[in-house]
């Protein structure tokens, strides 16, 4: 035993040798390269003395990198993590600065603008070193890892002695936006290797199930991880009660949220006992939460939902590569969105200002953040792990749900699950992995580019609102105005100057619209809105932009409207027959549900739809859309190893969040994994907890 811990000295001392010769080397080489950088005096030195020079210089940078970066990172705890990815270059040309500041006789300079470069090539080159010295045999790539793993955690799940019970844990990875079909077609196509491996070996089975009708983040996280996404309407919505808009993505609104959810359930969520929720929306009832946005308004640093990202970007190397490949994506981004623009693709939405930083932050800075935070828990074997890859959602939104921009991501998210997979054979208990999707994107141009107005512009002229004048100058605006006229039989603007009318909140969840009044404390009902507006429902029923509509009625109860006079009361909703025919097994069902939810809007609006290709009109600037009925987008996937129980038995369908949870609970459960208390406590908040940084050479080089 103390034979094997020399051993480990040894080759720990040799490896950490060898990452200083390297570094030694690296500057050496930079020093005869760049002219801003030297390791001499004025009068010239031996080789031998550059060297010394150069060795003291690497030697300084690694101490001070070790020492002193873990804590300038933690004093820039208030930066935006989007502004930290650019701040770090600088900061490691500033520790290089003081590096040879130290080297004795003044034998090492440089001005402070090649210092950023210098110290991003050698920590680039120490990573690379160290990691392919590691990774040569298991053991030491195992004991890389675990020295990487964060100490407070270890001691949380009883210290690094405790040891790890046999039985399995789970690894629930959701794949955000990507659709059945859309895995399915990268598996057949050798995008995602892993997963045609998985199928074609047997291993996992793959299973579609069906969203609700709000095909969401917010609605279907909430449900898979709380068991409830009772009174989710949309992505975002109005609350008459409360005068305030909700908003899925929105700390405030994610925490009200899961508060609700909790609430209605009475258990608090999928990761109760021994879990960790990384990424996400909402925590699950994890013991371990980092970057998840239920949390992030708390006050106080140690509750900070940005904590996570310091815990990774704590180590140089990490925050060096993830910065490269930041800059790397965004150029990429801005060759890709000027490239479609030359060839004129269509459909296309714009993708300047800030996009480009947007789409770099998803994916690349958390991928490689919440992957990190995975591994972390997988090596100090946690029972249960939930965690969120939004990088294909956020570039199918701009690039569509089939392009090519939107592949290679796929691409690079089956090398992040390669890369869990490598490390569960080094955890101290077995893995199963689960992957999962919340929705697909459906795709289709914009309801703005098919028809030259907005839902809310088309909303406004219905009500007899006056529309901006580039509206009124298009086709699609004298449209909207000509089915008014038809519909009041009458002039609009004589309707507009009869008096102050309060104007409608008009909200937009890929093509699902919301249509509130907010001055009407209830749910109006269709004779209220005909009423005080009599062309609005008629101006969107007949608008050939517009699927079908939802309201209430006070002789029928709860319609839908379609065009040509259609009103079908909710309660004779059938599949494959009415205003409902062209979306699909379920619509009828996922309407009604959604009527019954307190907060349903006034007006409900579902886009057209076209069965034939499968396109919808987004009523926002999304060219892959998703958060209403039609398409892809409400065909999400679940792919789990078949050890696990069917998802569904006798050939069933698997239909909303709500059931998808009581299947992870149940697997959970099969692998004598945490028991879910029903009687948990419903309002305390879990402790965000740091995480084991991902070696930056296991990772893919996004690059």
């Amino acid at each position: 035993m103390a034979g094997g811990r020399w051993r480990r000295v040894a080759s720990a001392a040799w490896r950490s040798l060898t990452v200083w010769a390297a570094g030694t080397l690296t500057m050496m080489i930079l020093a005869g390269i760049l002219p801003d950088f030297q390791l001499q005096s004025d009068t010239g030195d031996s080789m031998t003395r550059v060297a010394i020079t150069a060795a003291l210089g690497a030697g300084a940078f690694a101490l001070l990198s070790a020492l002193v970066w873990p804590l300038l990172v933690r004093a820039l705890l208030l930066v935006p993590a989007l502004v930290l990815g650019l701040v770090v270059f600088f900061l490691n040309g500033a520790v290089l600065l003081i590096a040879l500041h130290l080297v004795p006789d003044g034998r090492g300079e440089v001005s402070p603008e090649t210092a950023v470069v210098v110290a991003a090539v050698m920590s680039a080159v120490a990573s690379a070193t160290g990691g392919a010295l590691a990774v040569r045999d298991d053991d030491a790539y195992r004991r890389r890892l675990y020295r990487l793993a964060d100490r407070r955690r270890r001691k949380a799940v009883g210290g690094e002695g405790s040891g790890c019970p046999p039985t399995p844990g789970t690894v629930f990875l959701q794949l955000d936006g990507v659709g059945h079909e859309v895995l399915r077609r990268a598996a057949r196509d050798e995008l995602m290797p892993t997963v045609n491996s998985w199928l074609r070996e047997g291993t996992h089975r793959l299973t579609p199930w069906r969203t609700d009708w709000s095909s969401q983040t917010g609605a279907s996280q909430l449900g898979i991880l709380h068991g409830s996404n009772h009174d989710v309407p949309a992505f975002r919505w109005y609350e008459k009660d409360t005068g305030e808009v909700q908003v899925s993505n929105r700390p405030t609104s994610a925490a009200e949220l899961q508060r609700r959810a909790i609430e209605h359930t009475g258990d608090g969520g999928l990761l109760t006992v021994d879990g960790a929720s990384r990424g996400n929306l909402f925590s699950g009832g994890a013991e371990e939460v980092a970057l998840v946005l239920s949390v992030a308004a708390r006050r106080g640093r140690q509750n900070r939902s940005r904590a996570g990202y310091f815990a990774y970007f704590s180590d140089p190397a990490n925050a060096v590569r993830t910065a490269l490949s930041f800059c790397a994506e965004v150029g990429r981004e801005i060759g890709q969105s000027t490239r479609a623009r030359l060839r004129k693709r269509r459909p296309r939405v714009g993708r300047g200002g800030l996009y480009p930083f947007i789409r770099a932050f998803a994916t690349v800075v958390e991928r490689d953040v919440v992957v990190a935070a995975v591994i972390g828990d997988m090596l100090v074997g946690r029972s249960a792990v939930y965690a969120d890859l939004v990088a294909y959602d956020e570039v199918a939104h701009h690039s569509g749900p089939f392009s090519r921009d939107a592949e290679k991501v796929l691409e690079r998210l089956d090398r992040s699950l390669a890369l869990l997979v490598k490390v569960a054979e080094h955890a101290p208990r077995p893995y199963r992995i689960v992957l999962l999707s919340d929705h697909g994107q459906s795709p289709g141009e914009t309801f703005l580019a098919r028809y030259g107005l907005t839902l809310q512009n088309l909303v406004r002229a219905g009500c007899g609102l006056p529309v901006p004048r580039k509206v009124r100058r298009t086709h699609s605006g004298a449209e909207a105005r000509s089915a008014v006229r038809a519909a009041l039989h009458r002039p609009v603007e004589e309707t507009a100057r009869k008096g102050r009318i309060t104007e409608p909140i008009v909200l937009a969840s890929g093509n699902l619209g919301l249509v509130s009044f907010p001055d009407v404390p209830h749910r109006m009902s269709k004779e209220e809105i005909d009423a005080r507006h009599p062309a609005l429902l008629a101006t969107l029923a007949n608008h050939p932009g517009i699927g079908f509509l939802l309201v209430r009625s006070e002789e029928h109860g709860a319609v839908v409207l379609a065009a040509q006079g259609t009103e079908v009361p909710v309660a004779d909703l059938a599949d494959g027959r009415g205003p409902l025919a062209d979306f699909g097994p379920g619509a009828a069902d996922a309407v009604r549900r959604t009527d019954s939810f307190p907060h349903t809007a006034d007006i409900m609006v579902n886009s057209w739809y076209d069965p034939a290709y499968g396109e919808v009109l987004a009523f926002e600037e999304q060219i892959g859309s998703h958060g209403g009925l039609g398409g892809a987008q409400g065909r999400p996937f679940l792919l789990s190893p078949v050890a696990l129980s069917e998802p569904v038995e006798d050939g069933g369908t698997l239909v909303g969040a709500e059931q998808v949870h009581h299947v992870l609970r149940r697997w959970l459960r099969e692998g004598s994994g945490p028991q879910i208390p029903l009687e948990n406590s419903l309002h305390q908040d879990p402790p965000i907890a740091s995480f084991a940084a991902v070696p930056p050479e296991a990772q893919d080089e996004s690059a």
